[in-house]
């Protein structure tokens, strides 16, 4: 298995440890992944998903990933507070983007404690703002809406509410990626909410649930795509989108890139997938059935960092 790293699999994270989880009502209406949790079991939910963080946090440390974890303690109600990857992203060059998001509750999910530690860990050269556009009725749910192939420079985009096609040309067009866009459908005929549900782009290789697509011609255009940039592509079926397998992300670890997924989803796989992908990358299982509740998974609690660190000697107090 390769030990170097590459630009595709970040080796810090940013990641939030919810103290009030609950899936959030707000979302449920175009997420098909959610459940719903019964209300008189409320603490024993939110203790649950603290722990699977913690956890998590633990594993990915274990494995040589830094993490900086930052604590929702509640007061803001932000239940989907961990999913923090759909409101900010960042890139090489020093660049950061924040994000306008769909769900009016998640719009508190926004930390400016998180960007200034980006600032002060590693070297940023800018910060692009697209939040304000909530209120022209745009919206771009960050790495959630789009998987991004760093080395390629495509955003592989999914149609819904949660990711505006002119939003997406502005973010392109910004950031120096291409957009490729297709509809998909989940089993109740609806457009899946996010992208990194049912995708993952790794170094040499990408999880793609061509299913999903509706248009079985750009299925194949878009796997022809992942192809000629030298992927190998592993095709995901329906079920196991519906277990969280596309959602997964590349870390560099201490000895080797890693590829972080919920242990519901690792289950999912073949025995003929789990080679495929080891091959490149070692699978990392985390249990978190609690957080799954909230209709994501391993990908969507994780931001990866794509920035230059400005002193390795020099550690945040927010890591864990």
């Amino acid at each position: 298995m390769p030990t170097f790293r590459s630009m595709q699999a970040p080796a810090s994270v940013v990641m939030v440890r919810p103290h009030r989880f609950t899936p959030n009502p707000e979302t449920a209406a175009d997420n098909a992944f959610q459940s719903n949790a019964a209300k008189n079991q409320a603490c024993a939910v939110a203790d649950a998903a603290h722990g699977e963080v913690t956890r998590a946090v633990d594993q990915l440390q274990a494995a040589g990933v830094r993490v900086h974890l930052f604590e929702d303690t509640g007061e803001r109600d932000t239940p989907d507070s961990v999913f923090l990857n759909n409101w900010f992203s960042t890139h090489s060059g020093g660049h950061v983007a924040i994000y306008p998001m769909y769900p009016r509750n998640r719009r508190r999910e926004r930390r400016s404690d998180i960007i200034e530690m980006l600032k002060a860990e590693y070297r940023v050269q800018d910060v692009i703002d697209y939040s304000g556009l909530e209120n022209d009725g745009l919206f771009l749910e960050g790495t959630g809406a789009m998987v991004l192939d760093h080395m390629a420079r495509v955003a592989y985009t999914a149609r819904s509410n949660r990711a505006d096609p002119v939003l997406l040309e502005r973010f392109s067009t910004h950031f120096n990626f291409e957009p490729i866009v297709f509809d998909t459908a989940d089993a109740a005929g609806r457009p899946i909410y996010h992208t990194n549900v049912l995708m993952c782009v790794a170094t040499d290789f990408a999880l793609l649930g061509t299913q999903s697509l509706t248009d079985p011609r750009r299925a194949q255009e878009v796997a022809a795509r992942l192809q000629e940039s030298g992927r190998e592509v592993i095709d995901l079926s329906p079920e196991q989108i519906a277990n969280f397998a596309g959602n997964a992300i590349e870390l560099s670890g201490r000895d080797g890139r890693i590829l972080a997924l919920s242990q519901r989803a690792c289950d999912s796989l073949t025995a003929r997938q789990k080679a495929r992908i080891g091959r490149s990358a070692r699978l990392l299982p985390l249990a978190v059935p609690t957080i799954e509740m909230a209709g994501g998974s391993v990908r969507c609690m994780i931001a990866g960092i794509h920035l230059s660190p400005r002193d390795t000697t020099v550690r945040s107090g927010k890591d864990a």
